[in-house]
């Protein structure tokens, strides 16, 4: 899965924590001229615009003083949404039951993109079910996974083919 570097994942993550919030994950993005590193938080009570302005000064300090991103990058602190991303087994250990869009590095039964219901989760193997077949996914071959919403199933979006 897709997540930051981890030297900025442990600098980053205990700031969030500390701060009473959970770090769902880290996405980074370099480049050049419009580099993106953006921190998805989460807590029990959900997320608000003070939250994330809060979140955002303390990480802006520290990432000031300890350099750890050379060139140009944007912080961005963010709640993850209906559309939550996975960046951890875990993650899809507390939404078993849910439908996820999985995309992978390369393609398992001819397919690089599914869309089906966390069945089961074992170590780092993701069993996913989709119109009746299931799929054992290993977590190190997903690129990005997000959860797709209720109410979009309800409309009868996302299909995954």
């Amino acid at each position: 899965m897709k997540q930051a570097p981890e030297h900025l994942v442990n600098l980053i993550e205990p700031i969030v924590e500390g701060l009473g919030y959970e770090c769902v994950g880290i996405d980074y993005n370099p480049h050049p001229k419009h580099g993106l590193l953006r921190i998805y938080i989460d807590s029990e009570n959900g997320i608000l615009v003070e939250d994330c302005t809060k979140v955002s000064h303390q990480i802006s300090g520290v990432l000031d003083v300890e350099d750890p991103i050379q060139g140009f990058y944007q912080l961005e602190v963010s709640s993850p949404g209906a559309d939550r991303p996975f960046f951890k087994v875990s993650q899809f250990e507390q939404f078993i039951g849910s439908t996820v869009m999985v995309h992978l590095f390369k393609a398992i039964h001819g397919r690089r993109k599914m869309t089906g219901l966390i069945e089961k989760v074992e170590d780092d193997i993701i069993t996913l079910s989709e119109a009746g077949q299931f799929f054992d996914v290993p977590f190190n071959a997903m690129s990005k996974a997000r959860l797709v919403p209720e109410y979009f199933i309800e409309k009868g979006g996302r299909n995954g083919k």
